[in-house]
């Protein structure tokens, strides 16, 4: 087999410590028929059902019970997964590696395009949202290979994060479902709360982004400097 360095991972988010707690927690106390392509096949239905809830939303505000569900469900499967092959010492770093960042794609693209496919969230600022992610797992997956680093977060945030964020979204739309049909024009364009939500998103993903690639072309200027060649 080919011998492969793992990468170190970087993970500061604000509800690591608690969360990572968890996970090994519930990795201990999984039945031995449970693998973590099962679990990865769990995260991809929670995705699936993200999405489908708030295209439901067509019909009824409160199929946002069934998208938050849906997140709940891909977390478990999506965060178990890894977790259950290191407390196992069964980890395979190529295979684990790629699927992870396949599936991870699959999963965003139900999640951002089921939203954008709905009333509450306008489809380009889906697709927006989910470029900008794109572009920086590609950045995450260009330092793996070339410093040996895996981050998963970004100032303090991570994917349980974002979920969290998406969750408290949804019960507040349920709950306050005039927030629903609000809508603030500029430039003779309405936007929706969730489309506001959305450009927030959207802005901050952007400065994380251009800040990490600044920092990132600097290192590897550094380690990597030019030739000094005499004219």
């Amino acid at each position: 087999m080919e011998n492969v360095k793992q990468s170190q991972r970087i993970q500061t988010s604000i509800i690591n410590g608690v969360e990572k707690r968890v996970l090994v927690w519930l990795a201990e106390r999984q039945p031995h028929w449970v693998t973590s392509d099962m679990l990865t096949l769990v995260g991809v239905v929670g995705a699936f059902l993200t999405g489908l809830g708030f295209y439901l939303t067509h019909y009824n505000i409160n199929w946002l019970w069934l998208s938050s569900a849906g997140l709940v469900v891909n977390w478990y499967g999506d965060s178990l997964d890894g977790t259950l092959a290191r407390v196992r010492n069964c980890q395979r770093p190529l295979y684990g590696y790629y699927i992870d960042h396949t599936v991870d794609c699959i999963n965003e693209a139900f999640m951002f395009i089921g939203a954008g496919l709905s009333p509450l969230v306008d489809l380009d600022l889906a697709l927006y949202v989910f470029v900008l992610y794109l572009f920086m797992t590609i950045n995450v997956s260009i330092n793996a290979h070339l410093k040996s680093e895996f981050r998963l977060t970004y100032a303090k945030l991570g994917p349980t994060e974002f979920r969290l964020i998406i969750v408290i979204a949804n019960t507040v739309l349920i709950l306050f479902p005039r927030l629903v049909t609000y809508t603030l024009t500029l430039g003779g364009r309405a936007y929706t709360t969730l489309d506001l939500v959305a450009i927030a998103i959207i802005v901050m993903l952007a400065v994380i982004y251009l800040a990490t690639i600044i920092a990132d072309a600097r290192h590897y200027a550094a380690v990597d400097p030019k030739n000094k060649t005499k004219e």
